[in-house]
């Protein structure tokens, strides 16, 4: 009877020279989840003062409609007075009837946020979802 005492080369194990990503793709995952759950629990409601915007302007279309809202909550599109009940019958008018063109809201600054939160309700329940907010632009100190 014989023992074999030496290895062969024929009967020893294959080694691998490939990175098993395996487990790390796990870990990935599982911070994936952790910051998608953690996410919305990461805001808050803090009032805090905004500041002015330092973005560059952009381009503005080649017959732009302003709809401006004065510290007394009067409205005018492109200069022109309009009420909030014929609000959709001027935009109509003023853009052709084209709800997909862009409106340019200008309020002074004293009117309070839930009424400029009214103007943009009314515009959108004109059919305008297209809104772009005017401001001055930050001097550079």
């Amino acid at each position: 009877m014989a023992i074999r005492t030496a290895r062969h080369d024929d009967d020893a194990p294959q080694e691998s020279h490939a990175i098993n990503v395996t487990p790390f793709i796990d870990v990935i995952l599982v911070l994936l989840i952790i910051f998608m759950v953690a996410a919305p629990l990461a805001t808050v409601d803090t009032p805090v003062e905004l500041p002015a915007s330092s973005a560059s302007p952009q381009p503005r279309d080649e017959a732009p409609v302003f709809l401006s809202v004065q510290a007394d909550l009067s409205m005018h599109l492109n200069d022109v007075p309009v009420s909030a009940v014929g609000l959709k019958a001027a935009l109509d008018a003023a853009t052709g009837a084209d709800s997909e063109r862009r409106v340019y809201l200008r309020a002074d600054t004293r009117v309070a946020y839930g009424d400029l939160m009214q103007a943009m309700n009314a515009l959108r329940a004109a059919g305008y979802r297209k809104v772009a907010l005017v401001g001055l632009e930050q001097q550079a100190p």
